[in-house]
């Protein structure tokens, strides 16, 4: 089969994908496109919606991580190591260093490929026996084991870690006052301890005996103490678990709609699929929203002008509306185009645009996150008779500022 990218000329008559009927954006996040790709709100804070301009805040080192409840930082006792996703620098880059061993692509074909196709294989052996089952359970159960796999949470004491790890992502309707405040508290921090007790403490002990090839032993070869390794486990672990979640519900959604998608994820050959899977990325990114701290002044460059964005000022990025900069992407950069070419420039923009972030605190999972996706969907779009039942409910998590799915049931006939 030719590849989509071959196929695609830029004919509009040329794209194998019939876009009127075809491409749309199922998590809407109400980003509405705007004129300026760099300006400043009312409230101080900046919105970074060009991917050039995206591209240089991401790549300072004049800025920190401000998202994903970087306030956490504050609330932790000193002579604490900051979790990998907080910390800048040398630091940073040294532990990155150290661990980008565990998410190579050689390391995810050799280590966890047959893992993920045997798991594959059991979860929709399961669905078929059951003809019917929401996906977000199913797909959370595939994203757990890969991701425990990598991080090393492999010797749980009662099998149900999917059911904990939900838990702490899992967006929550709290009522007002101190009582609920107060309930939310105890309810997180008894997640916390049965999270630790049940899953990562069995894992520690394993690996102070016998170290093996994961996190949690390079971890303790680190000389991480427990709460130390707590923090690690819900940063990669939770982080990876969820947001590939989310991305399979997603990606099942558009190819059940859409006829064309699935023969590809059925024929075409890997390369294909991953990149079609990357463009599915680009336009629903998990991770809606970018959030940086300027640690000095930030000199940027957009539309021929210098932009000086003052020290310590708060910086936001709508990474759907940068990944539909029509400078970069090219034409339709709101509708699923498989094989896209994206304009040509150096560093080479990605399939995925901006949706695994970029710089020094881009998603050292993504060849996890893509290639596991694409075994777990290929082999349930093998089943004969595959329907969707109920389409899924859509939320918004905070944590990730993007969509979050529940209630998606898929059946059989």
């Amino acid at each position: 089969m030719m590849n989509l990218a071959q196929q695609q000329t830029k004919s509009a008559d040329a794209c194998p994908v019939d876009h009127a009927q075809y491409s749309k954006q199922y998590a809407d996040l109400n980003d509405k496109l705007v004129s300026s790709p760099l300006e400043q709100d009312e409230f101080g804070v900046w919105h970074v919606h060009g991917y050039a301009e995206a591209e240089a805040v991401l790549r300072s080192d004049a800025v920190r991580q401000a998202g994903f409840r970087a306030e956490f930082l504050d609330k932790m006792p000193t002579g604490i190591n900051p979790p990998i996703l907080y910390l800048e620098g040398k630091p940073h880059h040294e532990q990155r260093r150290q661990t980008a061993r565990f998410f190579t692509p050689r390391t995810t074909d050799s280590q966890y490929r047959q893992m993920m196709q045997q798991y594959a294989d059991e979860l929709v052996q399961e669905f078929v026996r059951r003809k019917r089952v929401d996906l977000t359970q199913l797909s959370m159960k595939m994203a757990v084991r890969v991701a425990s796999q990598v991080v090393g949470l492999t010797n749980s004491r009662l099998p149900g870690i999917d059911r904990r790890v939900d838990r702490f992502v899992r967006r929550k309707i709290v009522e007002n006052g101190r009582l609920a405040q107060l309930k939310k508290y105890v309810q997180t921090q008894l997640n916390l301890l049965l999270f630790f007790l049940l899953d990562i403490q069995p894992a520690i002990k394993v690996r102070r005996k016998t170290p093996r090839e994961d996190v949690i032993s390079h971890l303790l070869d680190s000389g991480y103490k427990n709460l130390e390794i707590v923090t690690e486990c819900i940063t990669y672990g939770v982080a990876g678990m969820a947001t590939t979640r989310e991305f399979i519900v997603v990606a099942l959604w558009h190819i059940l709609e859409n006829p064309e998608y699935r023969t590809l994820m059925l024929t075409a050959d890997q390369e294909t699929r991953y990149g079609f899977l990357h463009e599915l990325l680009r336009l629903e990114p998990v991770v809606g929203h970018l959030l940086r701290r300027t640690t000095a002044e930030l000199a940027i460059e957009s539309g021929g002008q210098t932009v000086t964005i003052p020290a310590g000022a708060l910086i936001d990025l709508p990474v759907y509306l940068v990944n539909t900069d029509e400078q970069v992407v090219g034409e339709r950069p709101s509708q699923v185009c498989p094989g896209r070419e994206m304009v040509e420039r150096k560093p080479r923009v990605a399939d995925s645009v901006m949706s695994f972030g970029d710089g020094a605190h881009r998603c050292p999972g993504a060849y996890i996150a893509i290639q596991e996706s694409d075994i777990f969907l290929c082999r349930l779009l093998q089943v004969e008779g595959l329907r969707i039942e109920k389409p899924p409910t859509v939320t918004y998590n905070d944590t990730v500022k993007g969509y979050e799915f529940s209630d998606f049931i898929v059946a059989v006939d």
